[in-house]
């Protein structure tokens, strides 16, 4: 399976942007599978962070502290993507946003927590200014 994550970019504090991640391929020819997708994010200097996550086995969704009531994730099944839509973006938002996804049939927020994952995509930026 691979990752691919787009949409960071420079932002002004209050404003808003939309990460997008879309999977393909297969685990050991199987593309159908239970999942769990979400976002990691690392500032220079500090903890890599779950973010927010999404577990296709049971549709449950979960935000860190840092982010809830100002992103929300959502799934597109037919293509394989999710998009986090970040709003009220603040300058501590900066940071590289890293999409994850594994074969997974537990629930979202466990997932965000084990930072342990099948496939890593590529950082995308997204830097908040004040």
């Amino acid at each position: 399976v691979q990752l691919q994550a787009s949409g960071g970019g420079l932002v002004q504090a209050g404003g808003s942007r939309n990460l997008s991640c879309t999977f393909s391929g297969s685990f050991n020819g199987f593309t159908s599978f239970f999942y769990g997708i979400g976002w990691y994010r690392q500032a220079p200097g500090k903890h890599r962070e779950g973010v927010s996550c999404f577990s296709s086995a049971d549709l449950s969704t979960y935000y860190s502290d840092s982010v809830k009531g100002r992103f929300t994730i959502s799934r597109d099944a037919a293509k394989n993507t999710v998009v986090l839509q970040m709003e009220s973006l603040k300058p501590e938002d900066s940071a590289v946003y890293y999409c994850v996804l594994s074969r997974y049939k537990g629930g979202a927020e466990y997932f965000c927590l084990i930072n342990d994952y099948d496939v890593w995509g590529q950082g995308t930026k997204v830097t908040v200014s004040s």
